[in-house]
């Protein structure tokens, strides 16, 4: 991929208000840089081919069904592409929709669930996930945003993570280095508010809702980043 400088996380965004959040910051304090794709706006992800120099990549959330290739040509290119970076043992977070395009990537089935997860909430920390360095320091359980109305089946080889009640697979490891999370950590009231009319009524009140989790999710962030950055030294 031409013009990506040693050490740029490569993020590829599906919609206008789900940018990288907290992570960006989290990325840029250990010194690395991010390159955005805006898939949304036309922008081509880049091909399997063209991952020389680049550090890791950031796969964020969306409206759309991660298989709905006929109306987002693009998705096809996209789990492909996670799956390599993936089996090339690069540093790979997938969010809400990302985390489904990496699991079907890597042969999982992405399906509806009954009905849909959306407000804040928490997800809980299982077994491998406690001993998991990525999850180490969430504790038994993290205050997330919910927001979304598919899964994913876990991918051969993948770790169970994280779970809730109305959703069984909310975060898996696959590989060293590779995470989806279904879940939103990334979240702030700032990228809630812009969402504007789509926000869904669950999370209209987020400035109350939010607070109490922020630092929580903060932690989480920086002790995810922390994890899979070491992992490329």
């Amino acid at each position: 991929m031409t013009g990506v400088r040693p050490g740029t996380w490569l993020v590829l965004q599906h919609e206008d208000f789900e940018g990288p959040g907290i992570v960006g910051p989290a990325l840029a304090a250990r010194g690395l840089a991010l390159r955005t794709v805006r898939l949304d706006l036309g922008e081509p992800a880049p091909a399997v081919g063209e991952l020389g120099g680049v550090a890791g990549v950031l796969a964020m959330g969306g409206p759309m069904n991660a298989l709905d290739d006929a109306r987002f040509p693009h998705l096809a290119g996209e789990r492909a592409l996670l799956a390599a970076a993936a089996r090339a043992g690069l540093p790979v977070l997938g969010i809400c929709l990302g985390a489904q395009l990496l699991a079907a990537g890597l042969g999982a089935a992405v399906t509806q669930l009954p009905a849909p997860e959306v407000g804040v909430g928490t997800v809980t920390i299982t077994a491998a996930g406690r001993r998991d360095p990525a999850f180490a320091g969430a504790g038994p359980s993290l205050p997330v945003v919910h927001w979304h109305s598919d899964t994913f089946t876990l991918p051969d080889g993948a770790v169970l993570l994280a779970e809730s009640e109305r959703c069984a697979h909310q975060a898996f490891r696959w590989g060293a280095r590779a995470y989806g999370l279904q879940f939103h950590p990334e979240l702030t009231a700032t990228e809630l508010a812009a969402a504007g009319a789509v926000l869904p009524p669950e999370l209209a009140d987020h400035p109350r809702l939010l607070p109490p989790g922020t630092a929580a999710r903060h932690r989480f962030v920086a002790g995810l980043v922390a994890a899979l950055t070491a992992a490329r030294d």
